[in-house]
């Protein structure tokens, strides 16, 4: 394993994230393809930023999840021509974006946002599980359901079928 994914795979593992200057908190809005994904900043303007190759085996984004983008020179490379104006540094997991939400860093755009894109799939379906239970989580993030899984068909059992033509003769 070359020494980048390992500086990788221990970055994320770190909790306590601290953002630096010229670094920002943006919510992945879509993926473009070619490495680029449109972004959405804190004051709510899209913009295309670089998903870099390093990220490509050990990292997946997909729509709704947090990006810390390194935006320094974002208005020098729009003005130009280019339209690319950042580069992702980092990919926030759940833990990180739960503990990021409850510091002042935390834009205040996503605090009405769902934290993370695998509970926007699900956030109908818990919504009457989280009224019944208490608020226990235990630190864990939310199941996500089976979709590779078919629902299991409801066949009559033979009871049911002799009671009913026991009471029609």
């Amino acid at each position: 394993m070359k020494g980048g994914r390992k500086n990788l795979k221990r970055a994320v593992e770190e909790e306590s994230l601290t953002i630096k200057d010229g670094h920002s908190i943006m919510q992945v809005l879509s993926l473009r393809g070619s490495n680029l994904i449109e972004i959405m900043d804190g004051q709510g303007e899209k913009s295309l930023a670089l998903f870099p190759a390093k990220f490509q085996r050990s990292m997946w984004i997909k729509r709704g999840s947090f990006v810390v983008v390194d935006a320094s020179g974002k208005e020098k490379v729009l003005e130009s021509g280019s339209k690319v104006g950042c580069i992702v540094s980092q990919v926030l997991f759940y833990e990180q974006v739960r503990v990021l939400k409850k510091s002042p860093e935390w834009p205040e755009i996503f605090k009405s946002t769902v934290s993370d894109g695998c509970n926007a799939s699900l956030q109908g379906d818990t919504s009457q599980q989280e009224e019944n239970e208490s608020s226990d989580d235990d630190g864990l993030p939310p199941l996500e359901a089976n979709t590779n899984r078919m629902k299991p068909v409801d066949w009559k059992s033979d009871t049911e079928s002799n009671s009913d033509s026991d009471t029609d003769s």
